[in-house]
């Protein structure tokens, strides 16, 4: 497979490339992961009652949380795009606002009680009121829960999609509707959202003020990140010969097309590589104390299609 083809990031190929395991790793990337949704994964998405979501903001901080509804509660609106809405909920708008800042996010559905499969979704998300949505989706319906209309809807461009392979998958079975109770769909009912299940609030007034992480000197792989100290600009731009006049611009101006030629780049690219060089020699410290695996202590490959029954 040509190098500039192969799905996932440079963090993923340096491991495969260390721990021996690019063979396989091809033989995945190319038996299984589309980037499109294919007929099988359409119908999959259509009938799932939950998903996982993954989220971070412009400074790489993640957050993972839960979606649940009705089945079908996941549009497919063609082989490249789907919508989810968003219900109510305790007006953090945590995802939301990731990703406001940065719209990547990753999807994780998993069937645990009829196909015990799973399919992971990677894309591009865009944030649309329910108004805006119903006037280009017509045959969106109306649910008859007040607590589980949407207010937003999130629409995702589908950049990857690809299996989740069976064998670490529990068998779950629902418990029968007579036995459990229902959801309380939007409530403020604080009782029937869990109550203060792990005492946070009953410690709350003993506990000192919430201390965010200190994000000095943060960058992300393969772009200088805007948490990167002035000083750091400007010191980049006497040694690589950009321009110390960009250094105070803000992120966004720093990535405007203006921006993006003569002196000014390459010094920038210098800086960048340099700390992704820092980057990278603290992964290779790591993985060059880590054994591959030898091929008789490996379990076969899974390699099933995404139709896969295992009872």
């Amino acid at each position: 497979m040509p190098r500039q083809e192969r799905p996932g990031s440079d963090g993923e190929h340096l491991v495969q490339q260390r721990l021996g395991t690019t063979e396989r790793a091809d033989r995945f990337y190319g038996d299984q992961v589309l980037d499109h949704l294919n007929d099988r994964m359409r119908e999959f998405v259509a009938r799932q009652e939950m998903f996982f979501l993954a989220t971070a903001d412009r400074h790489g901080d993640c957050d993972s949380t839960f979606r649940a509804g009705p089945p079908g509660f996941v549009r497919v609106l063609d082989d490249r795009t789907l919508a989810y809405p968003e219900y109510r909920g305790n007006g953090v708008m945590a995802s939301i606002g990731n990703i406001s800042e940065n719209p990547r996010l990753g999807i994780l559905m998993i069937d645990f009680t009829r196909d015990r499969i799973g399919l992971h979704i990677n894309g591009r998300a865009r944030v649309v009121m329910d108004e805006e949505m119903r006037a280009h989706h017509a045959d969106l319906p109306v649910d008859p829960i007040p607590g589980r209309r949407a207010q937003l809807w999130v629409t995702v461009e589908v950049e990857e999609a690809y299996i989740h392979c069976a064998k670490h998958i529990p068998h779950l079975q629902k418990v029968p509707a007579q036995q459990r109770g229902a959801r309380a769909w939007g409530t403020d009912d604080s009782k029937r959202k869990g109550g203060d299940f792990f005492g946070a609030a009953a410690e709350a007034s003993e506990r000192p003020p919430f201390r965010r992480a200190a994000r000095t000197n943060e960058h992300l792989r393969g772009g200088l990140h805007e948490d990167t100290g002035e000083a750091a600009y400007q010191g980049a731009a006497a040694v690589y010969g950009g321009d110390p006049a960009h250094a105070g611009l803000p992120h966004a101006a720093r990535a405007e097309p203006g921006y993006g030629a003569g002196t000014e780049a390459a010094g920038r690219r210098d800086f960048v590589e340099e700390l992704n060089a820092e980057f990278l020699d603290r992964v290779e410290r790591v993985l060059a104390r880590a054994q591959p695996r030898r091929p008789a202590e490996d379990e076969a490959g899974f390699r099933g299609w995404f139709d896969r029954r295992d009872g």
